[in-house]
């Protein structure tokens, strides 16, 4: 589909775009540009957007762009914007519901307030529920599908379905369709209810406060950087295997292995290109599995094509 196709779309509301920089859009603050980008005014109007696209367009869902790369050369086809800052959790019928788009953090304070516990560790999170979704992101002890209860998806044909818990394959950092499907390719997260207990909400928020305090503290939240890198391998922990081989500070171009926490690649300055960035998780994965034996496993994801 060229630009030319999607200004010939009907009824939309959003905002759409050609040759949109995707390093606005990404925390790693490098990358190139998507071919096309769309974002929707609510999910009404994503269902009549995706209803009118050609069913082999590459689709790309963002949201806050926490676990994610876009090479240099950019991303040849439809990237949707799913967060919004106005985007919120709601309680409907006595349960939690928030949207693909909302901030994870906001969900943790919304329970807090709501006298609901188990989704303090969310605060820790840094991306967009649909993100926590699809790989399963945990922190503090607690992962996003021990408390949600069902999902919602929508696919190409801009189809909206609740589907079960039971209905997902979900393990460490991965959340796929069991029987068919594949989620980011046919059907993306549109949102989730979550099953939350009766708790304390000050008790939550001391909690969260307390979380908080420890990303300052162990995390370099003040440069542009993707949260954690790579999995951690079974047993053990890819920060300490990467700083046991003395890796903290290496850098590649703009990249640098972060001097705080060794499993984030930070761009200070955003000098970095997605090149240096990419080529820089290469050398690390190289450089442990010749000093250790233990092949590191990317935790981003790589889209694009380089320049």
């Amino acid at each position: 589909m060229d630009m030319s196709d999607a200004l010939r779309l009907q009824g939309l509301r959003g905002v759409l775009k050609a040759g949109e920089p995707m390093a606005r859009h990404v925390s790693w603050r490098a990358g190139g540009a998507a071919a096309r980008f769309y974002a929707p005014a609510d999910q009404d109007d994503l269902q009549t957007f995706l209803a009118q696209l050609p069913p082999r367009e590459p689709l790309l869902f963002v949201g806050l762009g926490s676990n994610l790369l876009v090479r240099d050369g950019g991303f040849a086809g439809t990237v949707v914007l799913t967060h919004a800052a106005g985007r919120h959790p709601e309680m409907i019928a006595g349960h939690l519901y928030a949207e693909a788009g909302v901030a994870s953090p906001k969900v943790a304070r919304y329970a807090a307030r709501h006298d609901l516990g188990s989704a303090e560790f969310l605060a820790g999170v840094p991306g967009t529920v649909g993100g926590a979704l699809a790989m399963n992101a945990g922190c503090y002890g607690g992962e996003t599908w021990d408390i949600v209860e069902r999902a919602v998806t929508i696919d190409r044909q801009g189809r909206v379905q609740t589907r079960g818990r039971e209905e997902f394959d979900v393990g460490y950092r991965h959340c796929a369709l069991r029987g068919g499907g594949r989620i980011g390719e046919d059907e993306w997260f549109a949102g989730a209810w979550f099953a939350l207990p009766a708790g304390d909400g000050a008790a939550s928020r001391a909690r969260i406060k307390q979380f908080l305090e420890r990303r300052i503290a162990s995390q370099p939240l003040s440069l542009p950087n993707a949260g954690s890198v790579f999995r951690n391998p079974p047993g053990d922990h890819a920060a300490r295997l990467i700083e046991a081989c003395g890796l903290k500070g290496l850098a590649r171009g703009g990249a640098s292995v972060s001097e705080k926490h060794a499993n984030f690649i930070v761009n200070p300055g955003r000098r970095a290109s997605a090149a240096d960035i990419e080529g820089l998780i290469h050398e690390v994965r190289r450089r442990v599995a010749e000093r250790t034996s233990v092949e590191l496993v990317p935790e981003v994801r790589i889209v694009g094509e380089a320049a």
